[in-house]
């Protein structure tokens, strides 16, 4: 509900470039269950309206942290501009997309498309700036007038007279990108959420606009219209080989569902809204999977190593492959548009069960490519999910715990750690929740200088962080005087007091130490000093440098250190004293204190709760699902009352598309951007 406030009134002259408007929205709890902005999916949304609305210039900011993040979206070129964005990781056939634009009975109507190298549709509909999943009038009339005028221009051109294929529109609309927007005074929709348009207005006249551009390009560009045709034509002749092998298989009855795949143990029950099927890497799980499994409702199919990856895979060469032709037979819904069916998917839960590292990870997305670009029906009706098996098991005594990843180990040894441990600081004693929170900006820590180049001395980079050496508002006076409290740092982290530091012409800063006669250079490159680690671990040293101010002593607590001293025994050290201390020749008794760490810094902090929390503890860490036996997987990955899994969704469209195309497309330039760019919010990297 919106309440006015105050009437209009006005306040003054708008300032040269500040016209417009501005919307302030704050959601109420009361109201809304979730009141978090989703930054990326605001920047996905305001992305799509400067596209659509050519020359206006949208700012979208995120305040909510220390260093607010504003991004200017502003594109001249409209849609046309929109398809080169979304094929930025693809090639295309020609270099500008093809624009059309006109009104026709008071509907305005913009169009623009290209062909590019990939195999697969992307077309994205929106009326008045709204966006229609399911298409609707727009995009019938858009495809029928592509269909008819393709046609027609391949005849006339006779690029098909040495071709034995008939064209379809979906040989047409392979390897398309295409943006159609219209605007209208009262559209009309299949539902509230506006995902399909029924408006019947539209059709005539964006068909008829549409046929009428395209073969006036096709007529201006014949070169272009060329290329455009022997795409087509290939697409058709792969789907002509596609069908030949299909109608080959079928003779033979694999695609009969009364022949299932060899691999295939399948369950007892027919019904598919309880029927359960789990993808396993490799015949090992496979068979761990099928002796743990409960067989009246759960399937199990093994596939042999890493299947194709179908984004670089035509249609004929996909259903040629093994693994993905058993897959088919297993589902039972046919594959291609002329006969997948949904309704005849034996199985309402289709799990990917892979190993928990890295070459499972990379086999899942193998998965998830087929089934998004093969049967993405499956993933829009909820059937996809991912199944959570444990990597780690930890066991204590009689109890034993499964763990998912090295995240949730960490979780779990950082509680166990902190319940043994008290750091005593200059400033007071911390344990509990107050040492939990310390130790979890440690995790947050180590985590960044994971990606501090290994020329580096890790400690020297910690404590820059931790005095402010990294602060990129530092002038070089300011800098210096934080490197010299670098030096005291080091100097009380190892006792030893050797450490001196300067500046160098270009803005680094080299370390010196003396140390057992030999003297170590360290030298921390301006190049780092300026970058965006560097920027990422100054913000969040900043938040807990006061702690580490000085080292503190990291020591057993309560029953912990009770159990430690029953454990300790007298050391005898035979060293002569002088003085007071005693007389010469004298033996001097030294008790050694266990259970004690000095701690200068989070990474010596997170080490120390690290070390606590596998006291007594014995960790198994399952390489692959078949290292774990039949009972262990029924508990831990199948059985319902205690599995974890992930349900497969799309909830943007042009995003998912790009996602796979960047990740396992043809061009590695966007995938190596693409790591670039994500680096440093990497949490579990298994290398």
């Amino acid at each position: 509900m919106l309440l006015t406030v105050a009437p209009l009134k006005v306040v003054g002259k708008a300032e040269p470039g500040q016209k417009g408007t501005r919307v302030t929205f704050l959601p109420s709890p009361a109201t809304f269950k979730i009141t978090e902005f989703d930054f990326d999916k605001l920047e996905h949304r305001y992305r799509e309206l400067a596209f659509l609305n050519s020359g206006v210039r949208l700012f979208l900011t995120d305040a909510r942290h220390d260093e607010p993040k504003t991004i200017e979206l502003y594109y001249e070129g409209g849609i046309a501009a929109f398809v080169k964005w979304l094929d930025r990781a693809k090639t295309p056939l020609f270099p500008d997309p093809i624009a059309i634009h006109g009104q026709r009975d008071a509907i305005g109507m913009d169009v623009a498309l290209e062909w590019n190298d990939s195999y697969y549709e992307n077309v994205l509909a929106f009326t008045n700036n709204i966006p229609q999943r399911d298409g609707g009038t727009h995009i019938a009339a858009f495809r029928a007038a592509l269909t008819r005028t393709l046609n027609n221009y391949a005849e006339k051109s006779g690029l098909l007279k040495k071709e034995k294929v008939t064209l379809t529109g979906d040989d047409m609309r392979e390897g398309l990108t295409a943006i159609v927007s219209v605007k209208l005074p009262d559209p009309k929709f299949s539902s509230q959420t506006k995902d399909k348009l029924v408006s019947s207005e539209v059709r005539q006249p964006l068909e008829s606009l549409m046929a009428d551009k395209l073969a006036e390009w096709l007529e201006e560009n014949p070169a272009h219209g060329r290329a455009i045709v022997g795409k087509i034509i290939d697409a058709a002749a792969a789907r002509e080989a596609a069908k030949r092998a299909r109608e080959l298989t079928r003779r033979k009855g694999a695609m009969d569902i009364a022949s299932l795949p060899g691999k295939l143990a399948d369950c007892q029950e027919k019904d598919p809204a309880k029927s359960e099927l789990f993808l396993v890497e490799g015949d090992s799980a496979g068979g761990s999977a099928k002796q743990g499994r409960d067989r009246h409702f759960q399937a199990i199919l093994p596939l042999r190593g890493k299947i194709l990856n179908t984004e670089r895979a035509r249609f004929d060469r996909m259903i040629s492959s093994k693994e993905i032709g058993t897959l088919i037979q297993a589902m039972g819904t046919g594959i291609g548009r002329e006969e997948f069916n949904a309704d005849k998917l034996r199985y309402h839960k289709i799990v990917i069960m892979t190993d928990a590292d890295v070459d499972g990870a990379h086999i899942r997305t193998l998965l998830l490519t087929f089934f998004y670009r093969q049967m993405p029906e499956l993933i829009s009706r909820g059937h996809l999910f991912i199944a959570q098996p444990p990597l780690y098991k930890a066991t204590k005594g009689r109890s034993e715990v499964y763990l998912k990843d090295d995240a949730a180990l960490d979780d779990y040894l950082v509680d166990a750690g902190v319940n043994m441990m008290v750091l005593e600081t200059a400033g007071g004693s911390r344990s509990g929740a107050d040492l939990r929170h310390l130790t979890d900006h440690a995790r947050r820590m180590r985590t960044l200088m994971r990606y501090v180049p290994r020329r580096y001395d890790p400690a020297i980079i910690e404590v820059l962080a931790l005095a402010g050496a990294l602060d990129p508002a530092l002038d070089r006076d300011g800098r210096q005087a934080r490197v010299a409290e670098v030096t005291r740092r080091l100097d009380a982290g190892d006792g030893a007091g050797r450490w001196t530091a300067r500046l160098t012409e270009d803005g680094g800063i080299h370390f010196e130490r003396l140390w057992r006669g030999v003297t170590d250079h360290h030298i921390v490159e301006a190049s780092f000093i300026t970058s965006a680690e560097a920027r990422k671990l100054h913000t969040l040293a900043a938040e807990q440098a006061e702690s580490f101010a000085e080292a503190g002593r990291l020591v057993r607590a309560g029953a912990a250190a009770q159990a430690d001293a029953e454990e300790e025994a007298p050391v005898a050290d035979d060293a002569e004293t002088d003085g007071a201390e005693g007389a010469p020749g004298t033996a001097t008794r030294v008790v050694a204190v266990k259970g004690e760490t000095r701690v200068a810094r989070p990474s010596q902090l997170l080490d120390a709760i690290l070390t606590a929390g596998r006291k007594g503890l014995s960790i198994q860490r399952y390489k692959g699902l078949g290292e774990m036996n039949a009972e262990q997987l029924w508990e831990t990955t199948l059985d319902p009352a205690n599995r974890s899994m992930l349900r497969v969704t799309s909830e943007d469209v042009s995003a998912a598309d790009m996602i796979f195309t960047q990740l396992m497309g043809e061009v590695v330039e966007p995938r190596r951007e693409f790591i670039q760019d994500n680096a440093l919010n990497v949490a579990n990297l298994d290398v």
